[in-house]
């Protein structure tokens, strides 16, 4: 592939000769996805990194996540295992910010996106710590904790706390749905 990066545009244009992989959880993925995207989240690449190196030899492949950022990191890691790919510039939300179709399955109730359950977690956990410190003081430190993570996920541009939910079971893959992806992705 020649880029990089290619932008919504770019990527909807070309969409009929991409093979796309979406690295999100399984929740965000249902949430919305770009047609024909094949659900690989990131912490599962490794296992997919045989059947993604013969995708990438028949044609490009382009992998996204929500804003872009797991997306490029995904492409550093199939980069280092010598499969070529690139990332779609600000991820599914501003794929659909510029009106491009996304793909829902049918009958499947999504859980909330990661960033949605981020806030709710971070929130919460800051909320209890401050009414428990009303009557023990220290578990104000849970709060604190949080804020520190905030801070430092906002610096780093990681996320400690999504990647602890994505570990939760609404948020896997069940391994009946990871390889009917891999088979689909080696026809």
């Amino acid at each position: 592939m020649a880029h990089d990066a290619l932008t919504p545009d770019q990527a909807s244009a070309r969409l009929h000769e991409l093979t796309v992989i979406d690295v999100r959880t399984p929740g965000e993925y249902a949430t919305g996805h770009l047609p024909g995207a094949h659900n690989v989240p990131l912490d599962h690449l490794d296992a997919a990194l045989t059947t993604l190196k013969a995708a990438a030899e028949r044609g490009d492949l382009l992998v996204v996540c929500a804003s872009g950022t797991r997306s490029a990191e995904a492409c550093r890691r199939l980069a280092e295992a010598g499969v070529p790919a690139a990332t779609l510039t600000g991820g599914t939300s501003t794929w659909t910010q510029l009106g491009h179709d996304v793909h829902r399955p049918a009958g499947i109730r999504a859980p909330w996106p990661m960033e949605r359950q981020v806030r709710l977690t971070a929130g919460a956990l800051v909320l209890a710590g401050l009414l428990a410190g009303r009557l023990r003081p220290g578990a104000r430190w849970i709060s604190a904790g949080v804020a520190g993570g905030l801070v430092f996920s906002a610096v780093t541009d990681t996320c400690g706390m999504a990647r602890l939910l994505a570990k939760l079971p609404h948020n896997r893959p069940r391994a009946t749905d990871l390889d009917a992806t891999l088979a689909a992705l080696g026809d």
